[in-house]
């Protein structure tokens, strides 16, 4: 089976495709349709412009964090870091683990068949 190739889109068109969706009025799968592109992503966009808006546009938010907003993202950012490397040595030893039960399986296949081979043949 091939591998599916994610299609990037330029921010450009991003923007256009909220744009038209929100000065046209018409449904998201119409405007993805007409696009060519899936009204899931095109959602995405829109909800994520709808986000922006709400933080940036109505004043409440400047788009900055205060300092312990800065201070939690630091934290968070380490948090996750530290997890991802937990996770690849993780990972790493349970591919090892497999391989040894794999050879191990193996190895107890070839014993069976030498093993029915040789009752058969008494």
């Amino acid at each position: 089976m091939a591998a599916v190739t994610r299609r990037r889109f330029d921010p450009e068109f991003r923007a256009g495709a909220v744009r038209i969706v929100k000065e046209t009025g018409k449904p998201v799968a119409h405007v993805a349709r007409d696009l060519g592109i899936s009204p899931y992503t095109l959602h995405n966009w829109v909800q994520m412009d709808r986000l922006a808006e709400h933080y940036n546009g109505d004043g409440d938010r400047s788009g900055t964090l205060e300092e312990t907003e800065q201070e939690e993202l630091a934290r968070l950012r380490r948090e996750k870091a530290e997890l991802a490397k937990q996770h690849a040595r993780e990972k790493a030893a349970w591919e090892k683990e497999r391989a040894e039960l794999e050879d191990e399986r193996d190895v107890l296949k070839r014993s069976v068949v030498l093993w029915v081979k040789e009752a058969m043949g008494r």
